[in-house]
């Protein structure tokens, strides 16, 4: 090959290479921006879900008993409290096995709150999921060997997965008349769509 064959075929190397790293960094980009608004939309849920756990023992002790209701409220608080990831998720935990194991039969707390408080389950699932995702693919990005050779974004911590258990139990342990209909379900899957939605964009 002729030197001006070889300085082509550089040219057009190092061209490659300029336009891979500038589309996954602008990748990187985008997974980190959606990794933040994921976070943003499970951290709003988990909030609601002790809002509403500290406001049924709150206003509601008569119906959960005061055993119950210094679990429940302790759990609330502890969820909020918690800041750091690890702490966070044992609170959290701690806090959906509280209201797991919530009586089958709570006379006197009104439905809208029960509802309120089953959708806002349902909707935490949701919001866990669409995070790890968010996290599934940015590590996945961030682990390929070419992008650890290149060191793109090595300065931004790795995001880290949120493991917690967010059933709603075999029973909804909110009373049979409470548990969700059709119509309600459409209505959380709808939101979490909506959430979705916006973290794809």
């Amino acid at each position: 090959m002729t030197p001006e064959a070889w300085l082509l075929l550089a040219a057009g190397v190092l061209l490659l290479l300029v336009v891979w790293t500038g589309w996954t960094l602008t990748r990187l980009r985008r997974l980190a921006a959606r990794v933040d608004r994921a976070w943003a939309a499970l951290d709003a849920q988990l909030q609601r879900r002790a809002g509403l756990a500290e406001e049924l023992a709150r206003h509601h002790p008569a119906a959960l008993g005061d055993d119950v209701r210094s679990r429940l409220a302790s759990g609330a608080a502890g969820a909020r409290a918690a800041r750091d990831t690890g702490d966070r998720e044992l609170a959290e935990n701690a806090l959906g096995h509280e209201l797991r194991e919530l009586p089958p039969d709570l006379p006197g707390v009104p439905a809208a709150l029960r509802t309120d408080l089953a959708g806002t389950q349902t909707r935490v699932a949701l919001a866990r999921r669409f995070y790890n995702d968010a996290v599934r693919d940015t590590r996945e990005l961030r682990g390929r060997r070419a992008s650890r050779w290149a060191g793109l974004h090595r300065r931004r911590p790795l995001p880290r997965y949120f493991d917690i258990d967010d059933r709603l139990g075999d029973d909804d342990r909110l009373g049979d008349d409470d548990r969700l209909g059709d119509d309600d379900r459409l209505g959380d899957v709808g939101a979490g769509a909506d959430v979705a939605g916006r973290l794809a964009s």
